[in-house]
């Protein structure tokens, strides 16, 4: 039953892709465990990505531990589910953070199929066309390696795994390193709440020796960027507000804007997302693939 309903929706997703003309880069922000920063990285970084003037939706994919509306300070009242239920619209559960920064809430992936009507479906791609403009998405999906959380790791462009220097920590991101290895070869590393940036290469290069020698060769794991300890950043979301708007001039934020360079650069070598993957709607066809 589930797969036939797959099947109606891919075939509905794939009737709308000629439609699409914006390119939209997919990028999976995950953890091997909670408390590493991963949502404070996330929402950093959504922030100063669309103040260099890239349309950008972060997607609030981690549903057990949902808190992106914390980091923003802003009330969610519905999310995606309600859309596909049609209690909804797509414009119904966007949140504009700034001029060119969109929150969506988001709902687990496991639970996307069983509100699978075509007719409902087929209304919630069209209305999330208003989306397809986005340059960027950040996905920002529970810590861990569920089943769900790999839909979305496997969705993505690119993954994104944080980890901070304690052994368990960097034992847990191992784990998770090693579990994407065995669909995809390519892992960006930040390295969080470090001493220096010497810190952050030294284990860095540990987690690389250790991985190479255990999954192979193929694998290319490269550390985006990292992000010093400082009282700035936990004070700052004890405030409901991101660092990058309270400490502009802080090592923190320049640490961010260093990681988003970094992406930018990915983004004007763009050769792995396809015209007719946009927005939104770009990501759920992606998504149904799984089912």
């Amino acid at each position: 039953m589930i797969g036939h309903q797959a099947q109606k929706l891919e075939e509905l997703v794939s009737s709308t892709a000629a439609k699409k003309s914006k390119k939209t880069r997919f990028i999976a922000v995950t953890s091997g465990k909670g408390g590493v920063g991963k949502s404070t990285i996330s929402s950093n970084l959504a922030y100063v990505l669309s103040q260099n003037g890239l349309n950008v939706g972060i997607f609030d994919a981690d549903i057990g531990l949902a808190n992106l509306d914390v980091m923003f300070n802003v009330k969610i009242k519905k999310n995606i589910l309600h859309v596909l239920k049609g209690e909804a619209s797509v414009s119904d559960i966007l949140i504009p953070i700034t001029r060119n920064l969109i929150l969506i809430p988001g709902e687990s992936g496991d639970e996307i199929l069983k509100y699978s009507d075509k007719a409902l479906f087929e209304r919630f791609m069209s209305e999330a066309e208003i989306l397809d403009k986005l340059d960027v998405m950040i996905i920002d999906t529970g810590a861990g390696i569920g089943d769900h959380i790999k839909m979305f790791i496997d969705a993505a462009d690119d993954v994104i795994v944080v980890t901070v220097p304690d052994p368990a920590a960097i034992t847990d991101a191992y784990a998770t390193i090693k579990t994407i290895a065995t669909f995809r070869d390519d892992i960006n590393l930040i390295m969080n709440q470090v001493k220096s940036e010497k810190e952050a290469i030294a284990v860095y290069e540990k987690i690389k020796k250790v991985a190479l020698a255990n999954i192979g060769e193929k694998l290319n794991i490269k550390l985006l960027g990292k992000i010093n300890s400082d009282i700035k950043v936990s004070s700052s979301v004890k405030q409901r507000a991101l660092f990058s708007v309270m400490h502009p001039g802080s090592i923190v934020h320049k640490d961010i804007l260093s990681i988003a360079n970094a992406i930018n650069k990915n983004l004007e070598r763009d050769v792995l997302v396809m015209p007719s993957e946009s927005g939104l709607s770009g990501l759920f066809k992606r998504l149904v693939k799984h089912f």
